[in-house]
């Protein structure tokens, strides 16, 4: 059966339709964004959001395009608007039927007429293509088509004003816009000849966008029409609309472009399939040899933890190693002295660098380790050597052998909104999953250098993961049985997050299997839901379970208990890891849950975050770059372990995949271990052997 399936007597409801979004993305920073009926409800919401110079800003240019059928000199009109509360015109009315592969395609009929709109992005241009298909009809019918125009910041609005150029200047079988001098000219064009423009400027008032008034925003704006093309088809003929940055020469090019563009769409048929397009989407080829990440559709940027938590997911689980490779390159090549730059750096996301490590380990199963060391070996050390310097003063390695980070105006870690210029959840000190990070990370490169016979770098580095085990252990363990949220000058932070996942999810740990069955128990107390980890415990009077109100109050909420599905990899890494193929069939519940969401909120993909409370009711970004990552690795563990590939996890050994009891040490006296079921919540729990442990060396 098909993964995406929409039920065409509800498409005329608009509680169903208005919730349900598309996107399509043109791979070099554009996308197109809208509903299923192509009623715009985010400002974010455009036919042409794209990037018109080398900056990461994008502009909406092209708004929405009106059609109307005209027929015995009576319009109907299929377009959908809300103005000041009221939709007008209904067009919705219309629908028969919605398709969302190989593109999005829509039917409508009105009497005895049928017209099929399908909508196509040009991949590595920034041009889209409609094309209308009269599939019956009995008398004269003619087409026409209004462009709405607004040529502003996608996260703006605009209003009437005098500075707009309301003209349309002649092209080939059509007309180019540009309301402001600073843009560059669009061009809106037909592949019938005998297509006529119509100039009739105006200013269209008070177009309402409920999504960004329910989330506290600004929500209407006034968009601008040059006028309009008319044209006749009769029954079974076709005219392409293309807007685009470039003009057309020719209409046997539009025709030509269209048929060869929409010959190699792939037709997302199943969950996995949806995923694979999915992740595709978010990485963009920018000029200059860049390939950078986009963290979500449609309002996040480029954001460097996302990227490098999402590329495993989005590249390598879906066979494009080249993809994570060049975006890798784009971040080592930005360096300055020997740290990342932007987002990426340490000074913006302490914790940022050290997923680049995390990176490399799944990026290796690829390439080998010798292909790593030759590329990468190099800034693996300068990057560790900067955290052992200290970073603009509040992020230092301390003699203890953890990373202490700082800062009471910048959000370090991932869980540090920033909102009027104040922290919403400050975590000051010792970050949980930070250091769990940095231990992964100098032991993961004391494992390539020893291979490597860097001697030198093994000399200087190796005393340090025993100090940080041992450090890590004796102030994150809590008395309770798991690990503590931070530590900082007010001693541990008992908040039960999601953020200590991370520590027995990585490929070196510094816990034992007894102190990670109790985090996974925890975890499945407190935080676990059918689509991910809350941000925080219901128990805990900060909680907040539902992402609603202000723009404030929504911040609060997301890192005060929404649910996020980025987590929700390191859970289901760390159940493998101790229970091994028995933990499968939890595993493939998880995921039935996200085939039902990839048709209800951003069609085919999967979202940033949900409300804590049930029914989970998606929100945030309708597309996650680190949430479609996680679920394509959950998928990519689940085939690894399938009956047909699977290996007996019992002749596991340190060194290779790292054993779930040991951190990285080979050496270390081994006795036998009573393995408890992770994957199964025990209040009561037998008397478990536990294993003893010296010294945790790096492997």
């Amino acid at each position: 059966m098909s993964a995406l399936t929409f039920d065409k007597q509800e498409l005329g409801n608009l509680e169903y339709s208005l919730q349900r979004e598309m996107l399509a993305t043109d791979r070099i920073g554009g996308y197109m964004s809208t509903t299923i009926v192509c009623c715009n409800t985010r400002r974010y919401h455009g036919l042409i959001v794209a990037p018109i110079d080398d900056s990461d800003r994008t502009y909406l240019l092209l708004s929405s395009l009106d059609e109307t059928i005209v027929q015995h000199d009576q319009t109907f009109n299929l377009a959908l608007h809300r103005f000041n509360g009221t939709y007008e015109p209904r067009g919705h009315k219309y629908i028969t039927d919605f398709a969302y592969t190989p593109t999005p395609t829509i039917t409508y009929r009105v009497g005895g007429v049928i017209l099929k709109k399908e909508m196509l992005w040009i991949h590595k241009r920034t041009q889209l293509m409609i094309r209308y298909t009269l599939v019956d009809a009995h008398s004269d019918t003619r087409l026409r088509l209004r462009p709405f125009l607004a040529f502003r910041d996608k996260h703006a609005l605009t209003h009437a004003n005098m500075e707009a150029d309301g003209h349309s200047y002649p092209a080939v079988n059509g007309v180019k816009c540009r309301l402001y001098n600073s843009f560059p000219w669009l061009y809106l064009q037909t592949s019938k000849a005998d297509t006529e423009f119509v100039p009739a400027p105006d200013w269209y008032y008070n177009f309402e966008y409920q999504q960004d008034i329910a989330r506290g925003y600004e929500g209407h704006e006034d968009l601008l029409t040059t006028g309009y093309f008319e044209v006749g088809l009769k029954k079974g003929e076709s005219v392409i609309f293309s807007a685009s940055l470039d003009e057309m020469g020719s209409i046997k090019t539009i025709e030509e472009m269209f048929e060869a563009s929409i010959a190699r769409r792939t037709h997302k048929i199943d969950f996995k399939s949806c995923l694979e397009h999915s992740a595709r989407q978010f990485i963009i080829r920018r000029p200059g040899n860049r390939t950078e990440i986009v963290a979500g559709y449609p309002w996040h940027g480029i954001k460097g933890r996302q990227a490098f938590v999402a590329l495993p997911g989005i590249s390598i689980a879906q066979n494009h190693k080249e993809d994570c490779i060049d975006a890798l390159d784009t971040y080592v090549n930005a360096m300055k002295d020997g740290m990342f730059t932007g987002t990426a750096a340490a000074s913006e996301a302490v914790d940022a660098p050290l997923w680049f490590f995390w990176t490399l380990q799944k990026l290796e199963k690829e390439t080998g380790s010798d292909e790593i060391w030759k590329r990468y070996g190099q800034v693996m050390k300068q990057l560790l050597e900067a955290y052992r310097k200290g970073i603009n003063g509040g992020i230092i390695l301390n003699d203890n052998g953890l990373i202490w980070a700082s800062s009471y105006d910048k959000a370090l870690t991932w869980m540090d909104t920033k909102v009027n210029g104040h922290l919403l959840t400050p975590r000051n000190g010792y970050q949980v999953e930070v250091n769990a990070l940095w231990y992964n990370a100098v032991c993961y490169t004391l494992s390539l250098a020893r291979q490597h016979g860097d001697t030198a770098f093994v000399t200087d580095w190796e005393q340090l993961p025993a100090k940080t085990a041992e450090s890590f252990n004796a102030i994150f363990r809590l008395p309770e049985g798991h690990l503590a949220d931070y530590v900082g000058e007010g001693g541990a932070n008992r908040d039960i997050r999601p953020n200590m996942i991370v520590a027995c999810g990585l490929p070196y740990k510094m816990i034992d299997i007894d102190t990670q069955i109790d985090v996974i128990r925890t975890i499945r107390q407190h935080l676990l839901t059918p689509r991910g980890l809350r941000s925080l415990s219901p128990r805990n009077p900060l909680y907040k379970g539902s992402q609603e109100g202000s723009p404030e109050e929504r911040d609060y909420a997301a890192k005060n208990g929404s649910v996020w599905v980025w987590p929700l990899e390191f859970y289901v890494q760390a159940c493998f890891d101790i229970d091994g193929d028995a933990f499968l069939p939890q595993a493939q519940e998880i995921l039935a849950g996200f085939e039902e969401d990839i048709q209800t909120y951003g069609i085919g993909s999967v979202n940033e975050l949900y409300d804590a409370d049930p029914p989970y009711a998606p929100k945030g970004a309708i597309s996650q770059a680190w949430s479609v990552g996680a679920v394509s690795d959950i998928i990519r563990m689940i085939e690894e372990r399938s009956p047909k590939t699977v290996k007996k996890t019992a002749t596991r050994k340190c060194g290779t995949r790292k054993c779930a009891a040991k951190p990285c040490d080979e050496k270390a006296e081994k006795k036998t271990t009573t393995r408890k079921c992770a994957a199964k919540s025990s209040a009561t729990r037998k008397t478990t052997t536990r294993r003893t442990t010296k010294k945790v060396s790096a492997e």
